[in-house]
């Protein structure tokens, strides 16, 4: 993982929740719903979930698979990661996180039904290392799910690009302090790949049996599922 990455994420940490409600105007939310409802994740698996940042998709996990299920929730921040246990503590849930690197992950094979990543794969250095990576903790018939940002096309993709280049580094300073934050992140959501060009490299890796992808708001964000 990138030095330069980890101290951006560590600089907006504080506001990086209130940033997000204000950028996407709360849509993230159905976004990381609609993940959790494509994993199939049911009551008593057991999820890890990889650049959790703050912990929101650990904490979707939770209320799915519920007591019986364990979630455990990664990021390569400290910084980023340190406002997850508060934030699932105030939901009554037992959710056990810990600073990981989602391209060598210190878990056994075969240890988690699901294993996730939500808005973080395109910031890893190799994103097929990470790919894999997800797939090796998998039990068989486990699925790996990824949340990311696409690249809308027509006039839809002309207003949403209009807003990721000018509007969103504007208002990522207004909330966070930190405008450099507001415009890496569009940039590299822009330039990696996203639909039947990311279902190609999960499906590259060859380790998947099977890999399909969702659309969500127009290709704004895509699911993508992965099973071993």
């Amino acid at each position: 993982m990138s030095q330069q990455v980890q101290s951006m994420f560590s600089q907006i940490a504080p506001r990086y929740d209130a940033a997000n409600d204000v950028l996407s105007l709360g849509v993230h939310r159905y976004w990381r719903t609609q993940a959790v409802k494509r994993s199939q994740a049911r009551a008593g698996d057991k999820v890890l979930d990889c650049a959790t940042g703050t912990g929101d998709l650990a904490i979707a996990f939770k209320k799915t698979v519920g007591d019986s299920g364990q979630v455990k929730g990664t990021d390569f921040c400290a910084d980023m990661l340190k406002f997850a246990p508060e934030k699932a503590a105030r939901e009554g849930l037992q959710i056990s996180f810990e600073v990981a690197d989602a391209m060598a992950l210190p878990y056994p094979a075969q240890s988690f039904d699901v294993t996730s990543i939500a808005f973080g794969i395109r910031n890893v250095d190799a994103p097929q290392v990470c790919l894999k990576e997800l797939a090796r903790v998998l039990k068989p018939g486990g699925r790996a799910v990824v949340l990311e940002f696409g690249q809308p096309d027509g006039l839809y993709g002309a207003l949403f690009r209009f807003y990721s280049r000018h509007v969103m580094p504007l208002l990522g300073a207004i909330v966070t302090g930190n405008r450099a934050a507001y415009e890496y992140l569009p940039r590299t959501s822009a330039a990696f790949p996203a639909g039947e060009r990311f279902v190609t490299m999960m499906k590259d890796t060859g380790a998947f049996r099977s890999v399909e992808a969702h659309s969500l708001l127009f290709g704004t964000a895509w699911v993508y599922v992965g099973r071993v």
